[in-house]
């Protein structure tokens, strides 16, 4: 019963491997296929958005690879393709977003909030070493003489 059970969960990882697997694109040369695989890398996959356009697996992904392939067999350059895809989706499929109004909280954003927790941790030292100073000095006025 173990042995068949053992088989039928091998069997079912190597259907979804083949599942899964990218459909190849008829490449010219190895140039092309160098130029699409580095334009994929800077596109980020809308259903995932944590894996680029060239690492997802997820349907939409490759069609928008597809569709890429096509354009640049149009003879499209890299930054009219990139123009196409932010047209159709917005500044979300890149990767590297342009430095733009509604996209400077995307670039600055991590600066500012760093600054911002440095600011609250120095105040919050600063506070409690005045607070101590405060608390010895009246601790040693409070203190009598005995001599």
């Amino acid at each position: 019963m173990m042995r068949a059970f053992a088989a039928l969960l091998a069997l079912l990882i190597c259907v979804s491997n083949v599942l899964a697997a990218v459909d190849p694109l008829p490449f010219k040369d190895r140039a092309e296929e160098l130029r699409f695989q580095n334009l994929t890398k800077q596109l980020r996959c809308l259903v995932c958005q944590n894996e680029s356009l060239n690492d997802s697996s997820a349907s939409l992904a490759g069609d928008l690879r597809r569709d890429v392939f096509e354009q640049m067999r149009a003879g499209k350059s890299d930054a009219q393709i990139k123009q196409w895809l932010t047209e159709r989706y917005s500044d979300f499929v890149l990767y590297d977003p342009p430095l733009r109004g509604g996209t400077w909280l995307l670039w600055f954003g991590p600066a500012l909030f760093l600054l911002i927790g440095s600011g609250a941790v120095w105040l919050t030292v600063r506070r409690r070493a005045v607070a101590q100073r405060n608390a010895a000095s009246s601790r040693n006025d409070n203190v009598e003489d005995d001599w």
